[in-house]
């Protein structure tokens, strides 16, 4: 079957990001990095909801497990628990959980929940500045009882992160290192160790924003890693136990593709997430840019999103 992608029915969006499928209310959660929103969209009814201008950059929303309408959210180089109602245009914000990077420019990036209920996320080096980010500036922690830990620093842009329990292995993009990376991962202790590199796109750092780096990743129940190609259009299938070795590419219409996560009744459908950030001053801003994709005919399933335990 040859893979089906469809463009959402939802107005494009500055930098569409951390997609995450919430099973229990069939639902997908993503955010507008750029544009400071969260969102909401039900495939069931094409219901699109949505809250902006929260006044800070937020690139993740993740639900709280055995909380009705409590999320984490990434605020600037804060954790942030608040409450929305998936309806409203407003949010309620409930705690701080913690602040890192403190004195500097730096910003929460990407993060997920492995199945313990533990965040991991990591920050970047501020925003652009002259379509430029500064390098090696980020670092990389895990939140588990309201207690950070830092794992990694010199980070460039901390993305694309997704867990295999079964072989005990953490995956991790440093946007600007040009390598997906695997780690050994020790679950009960929340600890990653043993890294290295299992795809190459490219090699050396580069400073430009103008270049193919590989973004958000998600897991499926094989093993596999779907993984986002910023400024690539498009999404590659690739297996860790293959390495250096694309098993499977995916065209988006949507130059900027930002990340991925499994959905759907029986998570059998690919959420893609794209953005129309000025690159040399110039916005892509055609109706494909920004957009969010539904990939179907995949023959692959994912595994259902962690929520966080607090």
């Amino acid at each position: 079957m040859v893979p089906k992608v469809e463009k959402l029915n939802i107005e494009p969006l500055l930098l569409a990001e951390g997609p995450h499928w919430d099973s229990d209310t069939q639902s997908l959660y993503f955010v507008d990095l750029n544009g400071h929103g969260i969102h909401k969209y039900v495939p069931s009814t094409n219901e699109h909801t949505k809250a902006q201008n929260i006044g800070n950059s937020v690139s993740i929303i993740i639900p709280v497990k055995g909380k009705k309408d409590q999320f984490v959210i990434t605020y600037g180089r804060q954790l942030m628990l608040i409450s929305w109602d998936g309806k409203n245009d407003k949010i309620t914000i409930l705690e701080k959980l913690c602040e890192v990077d403190e004195g500097t420019e730096n910003v929460f990036n990407d993060g997920k929940c492995d199945p313990t209920g533990r965040l991991w996320t990591g920050t970047m080096g501020g925003a652009p500045k002259n379509e430029k980010i500064p390098l090696s500036k980020g670092n990389f922690y895990s939140l588990q009882n309201r207690k950070i830990t830092k794992h990694l620093t010199n980070v460039g842009i901390s993305n694309g992160l997704a867990f295999d329990t079964k072989l005990n292995k953490f995956y991790y993009n440093d946007s600007f290192k040009g390598t997906l990376d695997q780690f050994d991962f020790d679950a009960a202790r929340g600890t990653i160790s043993n890294r290295k590199p299992i795809y190459t796109l490219f090699e050396g750092y580069e400073e430009s924003v103008d270049v193919q780096v590989l973004d958000g990743m998600t897991i499926d129940t094989d093993g596999n890693l779907w993984v986002a190609v910023f400024n690539g259009n498009k999404l590659i299938k690739i297996d860790p136990r293959r390495p250096e070795t694309v098993v499977e590419t995916i065209e988006i219409p949507g130059k900027q593709v930002t990340s991925a996560a499994f959905g759907g009744p029986n998570l059998d459908e690919l959420y893609v997430t794209t953005g129309r950030i000025p690159i040399r001053g110039v916005a892509p801003l055609s109706p494909y840019d920004g957009a969010i994709y539904r990939v179907t005919g995949i023959n692959a399933r994912g595994l259902p999103g962690e929520k966080i335990v607090l």
